[in-house]
Order: C-alpha cells, then sequence, then structure tokens
C-alpha cells in the first residue's frame, strides 16, 4: 500500500522518505539510506519519555539490540547505499546531518551533470 502510493511520486526523485523498516521499499529507489543506530539504554530512556508503553518499548529495545532493522537495510540495499550513523544524543544531530549533506555532495558529483 505504501509502495503504490509511491510508486508515482517517486517517479521523479529527490524525495527523502523516513520509515522504520526497509525491506519492502524497491532499492531502485534510494540512492541512499540512512539507517541511525541508537545505544539502547539511551533508546530505552527516549521512548519512555515519549510515553511508550512497556511492550512496545521492549519490542523497540530488542530490535535494537538483535539488529533487526539493521539487518534488513543491510539485506535489502547495497552496501555501497546503506549509511550507518550513531544518533545517542543531541550532539549527533548536527554531525549526521553534515555526514549525509556530504554523502549527497559526492553522489550528485558522480551522478549528476550539468546541462
Amino acid at each position: 500500500m505504501v509502495c503504490d502510493y509511491l510508486e508515482d511520486i517517486h517517479e521523479h526523485g529527490g524525495f527523502v522518505i523516513e520509515f522504520h523498516t526497509s525491506g519492502f521499499f524497491p532499492e531502485r529507489w534510494f540512492d541512499v539510506v540512512v539507517l541511525l543506530r541508537c545505544e539502547n539504554t539511551q533508546l530505552y530512556d527516549r521512548l519512555k519519555d515519549r510515553g511508550y508503553g512497556d511492550a512496545k518499548i521492549t519490542e523497540n529495545v530488542e530490535c535494537e539490540i538483535l539488529e533487526v532493522t539493521a539487518d534488513e537495510c543491510k539485506e535489502s540495499y547495497s552496501e555501497d547505499v546503506v549509511m550507518e550513523l550513531r544518533s545517542d544524543g543531541e550532539e549527533d544531530v548536527e554531525k549526521n546531518i553534515i555526514a549525509v549533506v556530504d554523502r549527497l555532495k559526492e553522489w550528485a558529483k558522480v551522478n549528476c551533470t550539468d546541462n
């Protein structure tokens, strides 16, 4: 259903898609996939502060411990597309933004030509 909705929109490119799972998106859709990782106790605290219930917190923390999302991402997309970044605290936000922008600039140098 999500892919059906996005198929026509995605055709033109230039989009950022934020989602918590990735295995069902076609690989051809993405030039860069950003995988944000977090230390387990930090993740627990974040989710607790957001008012998540214990079952949802446990599910998310277990997925991080077992690397469920990381494995899915790495199995679904080629190694050169996936960026794995730490997102343990606010100090990581600026660093991650810079890393993603730098990666996109490098991608553009190789893949985009001026008309």
